[in-house]
């Protein structure tokens, strides 16, 4: 895949009590892609924290709206950036989620607690408006996704809009570990839904989404744009 890449992703408000939740038990910061202290005694209860947390630190605190993507020829991230502002204020019905922790794929994550059309029409949206963005998949880029173990529904999905777990396939959630065994993924999850609770977030509006670069493979994600959708 060429860089940079791009992708759309949902990130909670600069600031708020969810965005310094996730952004500290990741230890990165994606307005800056800077290393953030971990919260006070993480470390004591889990001391391999910093393992668990190394694939999903590259991406920031986020939930993938669109997928990460190279420009097709003849796009620019000046248009990119465009075509995200007319998109926030284009108005519609803004999603709003109980948040919880549970595990989803093999990891932990911020989750809805119920499913919600308007959250899975506003992904779809971004699936489509930023479609065209997108640099066709690439034969090496298709073997990374192990077509093998995917349905034919999400084989379609790939090839059609470059990643799997689109449409009627699209879980939202906010990453919070890598892929953890059964025993270890129980009690981290434990750790995390007591932590999540001091919080005492009830709701959650998906009001806003944001556009994130990320330079080479090494280097990791930060938003380029933050964007408040136009309520309806």
């Amino acid at each position: 895949m060429a860089y940079p890449r791009y992708a759309i992703y949902y990130t909670p408000r600069p600031g708020s009590d969810l965005e310094r939740f996730g952004a500290e038990l990741l230890g990165c910061d994606a307005n800056t892609g800077e290393d953030l202290a971990f919260p006070e005694g993480i470390l004591q209860l889990a001391p391999d924290w910093r393992e668990l947390t190394r694939d999903p630190r590259k991406y920031g605190f986020h939930a993938t709206l669109k997928a990460p993507l190279s420009l097709a020829r003849g796009k620019t991230e000046a248009g990119l950036l465009a075509a995200c502002e007319a998109f926030a204020n284009t108005p519609r019905q803004i999603p709003v989620i109980r948040p919880v922790v549970n595990s989803i794929g093999g990891f932990i994550a911020v989750v809805p607690s119920d499913p919600s059309p308007e959250l899975e029409g506003l992904a779809a949206d971004c699936v489509r408006e930023f479609d065209a963005f997108r640099a066709p998949l690439t034969s090496e880029d298709r073997a990374r996704r192990n077509p093998s173990t995917l349905t034919a529904r999400q084989c379609s999905h790939l090839d059609r809009w470059g990643y799997p777990y689109v449409m009627q396939d699209f879980r939202f959630h906010m990453t919070l570990t890598g892929r953890l065994g059964d025993a270890k993924r129980e009690a981290i999850r434990t750790i995390l839904q007591e932590r999540f609770a001091l919080l005492e977030i009830t709701t959650l509006s998906i009001d806003r989404i944001a556009l994130l670069r990320q330079d080479d493979a090494d280097r990791r994600f930060r938003i380029a744009g933050d964007y408040v959708l136009s309520k309806s």
